[in-house]
């Protein structure tokens, strides 16, 4: 049995002075993959005894980032997705193991106006293929601030959101296509029907308050996992960044 936590800690030089040991050590995941690390190299010093470290940093200092970090020792760790469009901003951590690959992911924001779709659509397509590739290989588990929410029971206010970075229909779609080429969404699988349940929370108008939130963080598994799969949880009373960690059980 195998507990995956993963975790957009928003610049996690700030959460570490907001809990995040704390929540780390209760924790005692297997893998614990980060997102928004906004670091670059040196510029913090974790102590994770019992873990093996790797961080991919975005070349813009104080941007992105990625970080996994795992009890057991991977067969192998590649940064990126082999595409230098889309590797300068340190977004993926692809970690081999025995039995399948665990795969850590910054998805690009739509942003303001959308002035990044276009650039999203083909992040969409080129990662998608990236994960598929793996698969011919060996099963998938993709973790991650995905940047959508999927569908209308994944955030508080869809009506009023639905043209908004994160849940526009084109990335509804995309993430729709890759659950479709055999892919499960964790949660759901667990939980189909589940509400107000968040991961995300603006830091604006007491979002988190009021729970008016966003689901947009995932475990995402190849359907082969689907017998091995144990439980799917998002950690919503855990505070220390405007996203939450969410956890993966999965017997592997």
């Amino acid at each position: 049995m195998k507990k995956l936590i993963s975790w957009n800690v928003n610049g996690l030089r700030a959460c570490v002075t907001k809990g995040f040991m704390d929540f780390f050590n209760d924790a005692d995941a297997d893998v614990f993959c980060l997102q928004e690390t906004k670091l670059q190299e040196g510029q913090i010093n974790l102590e994770l005894p019992g873990y093996y470290k790797y961080w991919n940093y975005a070349e813009k200092k104080g941007y992105s980032g990625t970080a996994l970090f795992t009890k057991d020792k991977p067969l192998s760790v590649t940064y990126g997705i082999g595409i230098e469009e889309h590797d300068k901003e340190g977004r993926v951590i692809t970690a081999e193991y025995d039995n399948c690959y665990v795969v850590t992911c910054y998805t690009p924001n739509s942003q303001n106006e959308l002035k990044r779709l276009d650039y999203r659509m083909k992040w969409e397509d080129d990662f998608r293929a990236y994960l598929q590739n793996l698969e011919q290989t060996k099963p998938v588990i993709l973790c991650g601030d995905l940047n959508v929410a999927h569908t209308e029971i994944d955030l508080k206010n869809p009506k009023t959101n639905r043209k908004n970075a994160g849940f526009t229909d084109e990335e509804r779609n995309k993430m729709s296509q890759l659950l479709d080429s055999g892919f499960i969404d964790t949660f759901r699988y667990f939980n189909p029907d589940a509400t107000g349940i968040y991961s995300w929370w603006s830091y604006r108008f007491k979002a988190r308050e009021k729970n008016a939130g966003w689901r947009i963080d995932y475990f995402i598994t190849s359907k082969s996992l689907e017998s091995s799969l144990v439980g799917a949880d998002i950690h919503t009373q855990i505070l220390g960044s405007d996203h939450c960690p969410i956890e993966l059980t999965i017997d592997i």
